[in-house]
């Protein structure tokens, strides 16, 4: 037989009345917080969702009244440090309310700060016992830090406080220590803030062959210890602790140590006790090159005199040899002396014997010679006056020219004048008559 239809409403009263009389008033209930929105009149609007490995397994929506909610977030936030937000896993007194057209909710009553700080706790614990077991917490701590560090890889917000002051200790250095920095800008809380310093170390290790950094320095300011919940993320801590440098740690916090300061080679509470820190590694360096330089110039001084003493020594020693090879080469030099001496004297006697022979040589030679010229000078003299025209003229003879030539050694004609001369006279005459010389033509 055909059940008799009932409208909605009936149904959802229907329902309403069997959640009343079938469910207890209130429940305390463990959930994380998957979205929680603050409404105009003062009511907080939440959704409550339970995770089995990153997946949603239920879901239902909350409700905080106006004056409840200010209650409660006052006690939670006093007792853990943060306000009520989204990603908090919380154990909340509710009362199951159904209504005709808004469905199934919860109220909720009361919420208990102390189980989140257990939560946080034991999540905290489950993190560093995986790191411990995968040998990362000593892992960065290989690393020698350098005697200085004169350059820096900062990691931080430029806004932050922290990063304010701990550039201004370092630039400010009374000592004026010169360290060179560059700031990698991330976000330092809020759920942006292990994706972003996760990327900012990767991008130093990219840039670790050009830049030379010696440091990788992570500094924020104070905050409420939920802000720094970012600081204990398991990803985060295993980048820092593979890091290729030593990172050191100045978050800020003085009540307790973050992950990824147990995972840092150094941790320090603040950023100015970091900048401290960096300093105190110039002076200790400072420090150690004075006591250097000191027993440096102590150990030269006592040095010096021992080679001192030990130098007169050895210059008396030396001066008393030099002499003595002195006179003994003193010695040698004037035997060779005399030697050369006598081996002088007996070339030069020898020399000088030589030399009178070939004077002797020379002169029988040279008057020779000065004899065999004189002898043919007079031959030549002889030619010569017997050649000589003059010779001729004073013996009769006569020179005949016509224009300066020879009449003997050109063509002649009847009027051409020539010119004679004999030993006396220049006579000029012209040609009247010319024959031939038969005898000669003989």
């Amino acid at each position: 037989m055909q059940q008799q239809a009932i409208s909605l409403l009936s149904l959802n009263e229907l329902i309403k009345s069997t959640l009343d009389s079938h469910l207890a008033p209130t429940y305390w209930v463990i959930a994380e917080i998957g979205e929680l929105r603050a409404g105009v009149k003062g009511h907080a609007y939440l959704d409550l969702i339970e995770k089995s490995e990153g997946n949603i397994l239920a879901k239902i929506r909350g409700n905080i009244w106006s004056y409840t909610y200010q209650s409660i977030s006052r006690k939670f936030e006093s007792t853990t440090g943060t306000a009520l937000k989204g990603g908090l896993k919380i154990m909340a007194l509710v009362s199951v309310q159904f209504h005709e057209l808004y469905g199934i909710s919860l109220v909720i009553k009361d919420i208990d700060p102390n189980f989140t700080l257990g939560e946080r706790a034991r999540k905290r614990q489950e993190i560093i016992s995986r790191l411990t077991n995968e040998g990362l917490i000593d892992l960065n701590r290989q690393y020698v830090l350098p005697v200085v560090s004169q350059k820096i890889a900062i990691i931080s917000s430029v806004t932050a406080a922290g990063y304010g002051d701990f550039i201004n200790q370092l630039d400010q250095n009374p000592q004026r220590y010169k360290i060179h920095y560059q700031l990698f800008q991330a976000a330092m809380q809020g759920k942006d803030a292990v994706p972003q310093i996760i990327q900012a170390i990767k991008q130093i290790e990219d840039l670790l062959v050009e830049e030379k950094f010696d440091l990788l320095v992570i500094v924020r300011g104070g905050g409420a210890q939920t802000d720094l919940d970012c600081f204990d993320d398991y990803e985060l801590a295993k980048t820092i602790a593979n890091a290729s440098l030593p990172v050191v740690t100045g978050i800020g916090h003085e009540r307790d140590e973050s992950i990824a300061d147990l995972v840092a080679h150094t941790q320090l509470k603040t950023p100015t006790a970091v900048a401290s820190f960096i300093l105190s590694g110039f002076r200790e360096f400072e420090d150690s090159l004075h006591r250097n330089l000191v027993t440096i110039e102590r150990r030269t001084q006592a040095r010096l005199k021992s080679e001192e003493a030990g130098l007169s020594d050895k210059t008396h020693l030396i001066t008393n040899l030099f002499r003595q090879k002195l006179n003994e080469n003193n010695l040698s030099l004037e035997r060779y002396a005399q030697q050369a001496r006598r081996v002088s004297l007996y070339r030069t006697e020898k020399e000088n014997i030589k030399c009178e022979h070939l004077e002797q040589n020379l002169r029988k030679i040279i008057d020779r010679k000065l004899k065999q010229s004189e002898d043919r000078l007079g031959q030549y003299e002889k030619t010569i006056d017997r050649l000589n025209p003059q010779t001729l003229l004073q013996r009769g003879y006569t020179r005949t020219e016509k224009d300066g030539i020879p009449i003997n050694k050109q063509k002649l004609k009847i009027g051409d004048e020539l010119v004679t001369y004999n030993k006396m006279d220049k006579i000029t005459s012209l040609i009247n008559k010319l024959e031939t010389n038969e005898k000669q033509n003989r």
